[in-house]
């Protein structure tokens, strides 16, 4: 499917994806990753929050050639390893993240950048940057133990340590040794636990990539609520009524918190007067909801409406 619809918002020119890949803090550090990596079979990238790991990495390792065995990131696909691909916690986070480097690199998705999750996979022979969650590589792995498509694996977030990434962990261990040199991994995490992964992988080395920061003001309750969630919801929308233009984002704990709180806010959006706020949409997010519908949060909402998103932790990623 192509990137995610363009809007007509006033302050981006209604694109999604408005800001500029080259203004993200990993860009300056592409020459010592591209570097490590050559010269090393494992290594570590501690990137903070914002700082362009999940969507640059991938491109500035495909364009040092790093991509393939071969050293041909144009070479067909054969017993060569010519794909690179990254490992993404959630689902919804592989398929938006693909999207978001198949925009910056202007091809489609299912081309050069794909992605494959449980019952969809968009990549073909041609696709040499794949996005996938962490159960669908360790589903590769049974049926292709020596990941032989692959000359680059990137474990993103890896400080999140499900199940399926510390199996991965083990097995590609193994497996960089035994594929040494036609195999790298890079493991990227947003925390400073670089000592346990940098001695688990025989001290591999580890770069650290600064974040971009932004002010954050933390307003706390004045005393505990009797119900958090009609305290979530109030708040919710006494910041949509009395809050200068910018988005919302709730987060509640599982998907009944979540649709409840969208009905209510919708009641409160269609009953209010229209000279009190501006329009808002209200879009949940959560893990079992249809693909189709996980995608309507990144689609940039119509002008002067507020785009409030009530999500689990999915949204963090």
């Amino acid at each position: 499917p192509p990137p995610p619809p363009e809007g007509d918002r006033e302050d981006d020119g209604g694109d999604p994806y408005a800001s500029s890949a080259s203004d993200l803090p990993v860009t300056r550090y592409a020459s010592e990753i591209v570097e490590a990596v050559r010269a090393n079979p494992v290594v570590v990238v501690i990137g903070e929050t914002g700082s362009g790991k999940t969507t640059q990495i991938s491109q500035i390792l495909h364009r040092a050639n790093l991509s393939s065995s071969s050293g041909d990131n144009n070479a067909p696909p054969s017993s060569s390893s010519t794909g690179i691909v990254v490992t993404q916690p959630r689902r919804v986070a592989a398929v938006s993240v693909a999207r978001r480097v198949a925009h910056e690199m202007n091809v489609p998705v299912g081309g050069l950048v794909g992605y494959t999750v449980r019952f969809e996979d968009c990549s073909g022979r041609d696709t040499r940057i794949k996005y996938v969650t962490d159960g669908t590589l360790l589903r590769e792995c049974l049926e292709d133990p020596s990941l032989s498509k692959y000359g680059v694996v990137i474990l993103d977030e890896a400080h999140e340590r499900s199940l399926n990434t510390d199996v991965l962990f083990g097995l590609l261990k193994l497996l960089v040794r035994t594929r040494k040199p036609t195999l790298k991994l890079v493991i990227t995490s947003a925390t400073l636990e670089s000592e346990k992964f940098s001695a688990y992988f025989g001290d591999c080395p580890v770069y650290h990539v600064p974040g971009r920061v932004f002010p954050v003001d933390i307003a706390y309750a004045s005393e505990r609520p009797r119900s958090y969630l009609e305290t979530a919801i109030e708040t919710t929308w006494d910041l949509h009524r009395s809050q200068g233009p910018g988005d919302i984002l709730l987060f509640l704990t599982g998907q009944e918190e979540i649709e409840s709180a969208c009905k209510r806010l919708n009641e409160r959006v269609r009953d209010a007067d229209e000279t009190e706020c501006d329009d808002a949409q209200i879009l949940p997010l959560y893990a079992a909801l249809p693909p189709e519908a996980q995608a309507r949060v990144f689609c940039a909402p119509p002008r002067a409406c507020r785009r409030i998103v009530v999500a689990t932790n999915i949204a963090e990623t």
